[in-house]
């Protein structure tokens, strides 16, 4: 490379126009994948207090909601469940109820926005009374025990019409077992979004707020979700999924992982996807309504440095509002 005066980097930085004529790397509301609460609460709404400007949906005010985020060009919803302790147990049974909440707002939304696709979420923890994404055995999630009911819930939504079964879980195995299952009844063109790289992170607190189980948690989740301090290991786990029939992977949380969102699209080369989770959202959020930051210009730099990572798409609550820019 020349050196100055020949090379002249802000040459190319001069003006608008040639910033965006060089520009390496584009995002744009088909990167973008909104994650949505729906609650079976009878309010059409209702604010998450750690989460500003998240709400939790009944039905009808998602469909609306989800018609509006169409329109936008946002391609797909990731949906989670908030549900009435009431229908909890130990077992997560409500999660394969095909007459759920969840069930019901596949349907719902595929009545009413047939084009937009369907993520959603495989694991127990929106549905047991102890707050794991498993059946507990003396204070221990069983895997095998998990993986037979994560594999009933994938059956029930791939039924009610989800486009994309994703299981959060982190059971070894799920992944095949669910694919042999939707294999077996048919469900063939149904895809599977593993979170093959889920890390035991302490930014899921407001998540749990949202779905209802941060007070029910027993304990921690560290004896299934991933070292924080591991990065070799994601490309073991990434393996695994793939071959088991994996579509497309995803790593969560997003930015304190973007060096393993880099690896793993380097090493596969397949769909990755990142997820910019509660704790990332919230973050910005607070420091933007305390005039710390400007909001929109950080939430766009974050969702731009998922796709310089090499991220395929990025799951963020912030998809309608970045939308709305992106379109302007």
């Amino acid at each position: 490379m020349p050196s100055f005066p020949q090379t002249r980097f802000r040459r190319t930085r001069s003006a608008d126009w040639v910033r965006r004529l060089v520009r390496q790397t584009t995002l744009s509301p088909d990167d973008l994948v909104w994650s949505v609460v729906v609650s079976d609460r009878a309010d059409p709404t209702e604010p998450v207090a750690s989460m500003p400007g998240v709400v939790r949906y009944s039905i009808p005010a998602l469909v609306k909601a989800a018609k509006e985020a169409y329109d936008l060009g946002i391609p797909a919803l990731a949906l989670f469940p908030h549900i009435d302790p009431a229908k909890k147990d130990d077992q997560g049974s409500e999660a394969s109820n095909n007459q759920g909440l969840v069930q019901t707002a596949i349907r719902a939304l595929k009545d009413a926005v047939p084009d937009m696709g369907l993520i959603c979420d495989v694991a127990l923890d929106p549905f047991t009374t102890h707050g794991h994404d498993g059946i507990l055995e003396e204070g221990y999630v069983a895997n095998d025990e998990t993986v037979k009911r994560l594999c009933e819930q994938a059956l029930s939504q791939a039924y009610a019409g989800a486009d994309v079964i994703a299981p959060s879980d982190m059971m070894d195995g799920r992944v095949g077992a669910i694919r042999q299952v939707l294999e077996r009844e048919g469900f063939r063109n149904t895809m599977i979004l593993s979170y093959a790289a889920k890390y035991a992170s302490g930014f899921y607190g407001p998540y749990r707020d949202a779905i209802g189980s941060a007070q029910a948690l027993v304990g921690d989740k560290k004896t299934y979700q991933m070292d924080p301090a591991n990065r070799d290991e994601c490309i073991h786990e990434v393996a695994m999924d793939l071959e088991e029939g994996a579509d497309m992977v995803m790593v969560k949380p997003g930015l304190p992982y973007l060096d393993i969102v880099a690896r793993i699209k380097e090493e596969f080369g397949v769909p990755t996807f990142a997820f910019q989770v509660s704790g990332e959202y919230a973050m910005i959020q607070a420091a933007a309504q305390n005039g710390w930051i400007d909001g929109d210009r950080v939430m766009m730099e974050s969702l731009s440095a998922f796709k310089r990572a090499g991220a395929d798409g990025v799951l963020t609550y912030f998809a309608p509002q970045a939308a709305k820019i992106l379109n302007a």
